[in-house]
């Protein structure tokens, strides 16, 4: 997946958005401020958060580390030009990061941002 196609699949996500943060990081957000992804994380990386259950196991994937700054709400990160994983991979992580944070907003702001995954 190329970088223009990182950046549009995640802004079609429900209520997404994306601001330039701390320098050129493009943050892409719901709800306004509730971070999903971010991109030139600490250089020309990709961070986003996955299930907590699963973010040991996916550290221990040769190309994906902790987070820096954020591996304690259970993001990663890797090489945004070059992810060690497919593109139908990442997508259905950034989709599975986007809906871990509409998760958490009050129930009145879920309800159109919302997928069915199942």
């Amino acid at each position: 997946m190329t970088r223009d196609e990182l950046i549009a699949f995640c802004l079609q996500l429900p209520g997404a958005r994306v601001d330039y943060k701390w320098g050129s990081n493009q943050v892409f957000s719901v709800a306004h401020n509730k971070m999903f992804a971010i991109l030139d994380f600490l250089g020309d990386n990709l961070a986003f958060k996955v299930d907590d259950a699963l973010f040991l196991g996916f550290t221990d994937r040769p190309g994906i580390r902790p987070a820096p700054y954020l591996a304690r709400a259970h993001w990663i990160s890797m090489n945004g030009s070059q992810p060690p994983m497919g593109d139908e991979e990442l997508r259905d992580l950034l989709t599975r990061s986007h809906q871990l944070v509409v998760r958490r907003l009050p129930k009145k702001q879920q309800i159109s941002l919302l997928l069915d995954l199942e």
